[in-house]
């Protein structure tokens, strides 16, 4: 409505208020007119049939629709918002009802005339000064709750993630969607603890994903909160794949769950660098602080030894003590012992040559130095559950091999996370390795809380991984977190090559980053000038499309972001910032209707896992024990 329109019926309104007033005031004390020859008889014939409708039945009627026509002409006021204190508007309030209501009990027409006068004027003043302070708060809080216009139609194809949302934009609420029409270009969700990021961004793709038949790895952190929700989704869309996938899970905490797995697998060892990179994972993982000393001479001895042991475990009698307790106990043999059989193997007498030289030349307090770097926190993964774990081939790490596709859901313990995410990164290291390839499944990498585990070459599998149909989803609480684990280079890459970002409340750093990276538009800004007129202009200005400060106090479940399309699906809106919807209820029914994760293990049901598992790590001790002495009988043997 035109302003001129508008402003005439708020006055028509005021009018109308102030004319029931005085009807009121005649009506109830007319003895009073009447005795000073206020009155006239065409006056009465109006009022009176007026005076017939029903509000003037009682004198409270009367007021209320007084106050109410009075009311919704100040609120109806536009553009004169007001800083003005609550205490100022309750003193002009409280005392203009008093007066205006509680005045029934007065006698003498000329003092309830006078108080419900007086009431008026007070309560004219305190709608007023009401008025321009909602108006003042209703502007302010628009500039933060609107957001901008965003994707409204479902955009779907066979890879697609398609999240519905509620969006406002222009004060109107808008349903939405989140279109993921490319996950293999990665996704990254950030957020607080408690930011919604399980219930609303990693159950849709975790659900959504199984739908159309990937192949999937999920670590899940704080087992099994993503483990439930994998298996619950996979044995009701069996019939989406064309193989029926295996469902299997790693989880050192409870051996009777879990399946067994060799990361370093000798199938899948090709060269001495897959060794090495698998000593890298290992001896990272156990020392954090080694990620910002890459190339340091005792940050590299010992991993290069641990390779050489591992490389030689593959390559002795075709590999059958190729696993990782293996490899820690032969570690922890006397050194002696190790350099001789490293070195009558030619394949790794070069690769050990600096060893082999010290070794040779009496340094023998800098050899001890280096294997100490090496056993020292190797010693901290020798478990009779993790040996047991690491040791079998209930399955292998081919997850997405089209004739055998997998499901492997591996399980960490926040209160254990510094050893088991070690054990856990090999998986990690080994399953992307062979995974990343062409000719296979479609399917996806779920890693909650990526800043717990370190990953040799994330930024190396996102880069890549697209052309292979590999879709990375990645999560953290925070960059600053990944910059911290991964190192200030390594984490910049990740987050630069990152094509789908799904963040809820993050703040600092991480929400001014974000909010740069959304970029800026021109938008309409209107600027009110109030005082004893009104003036109005209006401006168009560059701001931030999401600013920093909405980032960083964005309620539970809502998010902000951006999206990567196809060429032959182009997405108008890339940016969003809306709630995702998730019904609680019917969530919450769902998850009660969830089957319970099988007991994995078969032995438990005769009672004896506990014996294997024990059994099992002294054979890999002597396992070990035989071979050192094997292999010194041979060395003499050809002396």
């Amino acid at each position: 409505m035109p302003k001129s329109n508008l402003d005439s019926h708020l006055t028509a309104l005021k009018v109308a208020s102030v004319a029931v007033l005085l009807m009121h005031l005649y009506h109830y004390t007319y003895g009073l007119w009447y005795q000073f020859g206020a009155t006239s008889r065409y006056v009465d014939v109006v009022f009176f049939e007026l005076a017939r409708i029903d509000v003037f039945d009682s004198p409270l009627t009367t007021k209320i629709l007084c106050l109410i026509l009075l009311a919704v002409s100040s609120f109806g006021e536009r553009g004169r918002g007001s800083e003005m204190g609550w205490d100022g508007i309750i003193a002009v309030t409280v005392p203009g009802l008093v007066m205006f209501f509680c005045n029934s009990f007065i006698k003498g027409d000329i003092l309830y005339i006078a108080t419900t006068t007086g009431g008026y004027i007070l309560l004219l003043f305190s709608t007023g000064m009401l008025a321009r302070k909602y108006a003042g708060f209703s502007k302010r809080l628009n500039d933060t709750s609107d957001t901008i216009m965003q994707e409204r139609t479902k955009v779907t194809n066979g890879d697609s993630i398609n999240i519905p949302t509620r969006f406002k934009h222009d004060g109107r609420m808008y349903n939405g969607w989140i279109n993921v029409v490319n996950p293999y270009r990665a996704s990254m969700v950030l957020g607080t603890p408690g930011s919604g990021k399980t219930f609303a961004i990693y159950n849709n793709f975790i659900k959504q994903m199984i739908e159309k038949g990937y192949a999937m790895y999920v670590y899940d952190y704080k087992y099994d909160d993503l483990t439930r929700v994998v298996y619950n989704t996979l044995i009701r869309n069996t019939d989406k794949y064309p193989v029926t996938p295996e469902f299997y899970v790693i989880n050192f905490d409870n051996p009777a769950k879990s399946h067994r797995a060799n990361p370093i697998n000798p199938d899948f060892l090709y060269d001495i660098i897959d060794a090495y990179e698998s000593a890298y994972t290992i001896m990272i993982n156990l020392n954090k602080s080694w990620v910002q000393k890459q190339g340091d001479f005792f940050v590299e001895s010992p991993i290069v030894l641990f390779a050489a042991i591992i490389w030689f475990l593959k390559i002795y009698e075709g590999g059958k003590y190729c696993t990782l307790p293996h490899a820690i106990e032969m570690l922890c043999q006397k050194y002696e012992d190790v350099f001789d059989i490293l070195s009558s193997y030619s394949e790794l007498k070069n690769y050990l040559k600096a060893f082999i030289n010290a070794y040779e030349g009496g340094a023998q307090d800098q050899l001890q130095g280096q294997i100490a770097s090496a056993q020292i926190p190797l010693t901290r993964l020798i478990s009779p559950s993790i040996y047991w774990v690491m040791s079998g081939n209930d399955f292998t790490l081919d997850l997405n091999n089209p004739e055998h596709p997998k499901i492997l859901c591996v399980g960490n313990n926040p209160d254990r996370q510094s050893i088991y995410g070690a054990a856990l990164s090999l998986y990690n290291s080994r399953i992307f390795k062979i995974i990343n390839r062409k000719h296979r499944l479609k399917s996806a990498v779920l890693i909650d809380e990526l800043p717990t585990i370190y990953i040799k070459g994330i930024d190396n599998l996102i880069a890549t991984a697209r052309s292979n149909k590999v879709a990375i989803v990645v999560g953290a609480q925070d960059i600053s977190q990944l910059t911290r684990d991964y190192g200030h280079n390594e984490a910049d890459v990740v987050v630069n090559t990152i094509g789908n970002i799904f963040a809820g409340q993050v703040k600092g750093k991480s929400a001014e980053s974000l909010s740069k990276a959304f970029g800026k538009e021109f938008r309409k800004r209107e600027s009110h000038t109030t005082g004893d007129s009104e003036s109005r202009s209006y401006s168009y200005q560059q701001e931030e499309v999401i600013p920093s400060s909405v980032i960083s106090s964005l309620s539970q479940g809502t998010f902000v972001g951006m999206v990567a399309d196809n060429f032959d699906q182009k997405l108008k809106n890339k940016f969003f910032h809306a709630e995702v919807v998730v019904d609680a209820k019917a969530l919450k029914e769902e998850e009660a209707a969830y089957e319970p994760l099988p007991d994995l293990a078969i032995v438990e049901r005769n009672g004896r896992l506990q014996d294997l598992i024990n059994d099992n790590y002294l054979k890999i001790k002597s396992d070990i024990v035989n071979l050192i002495d094997s292999e010194k009988e041979r060395i003499a043997n050809e002396l």
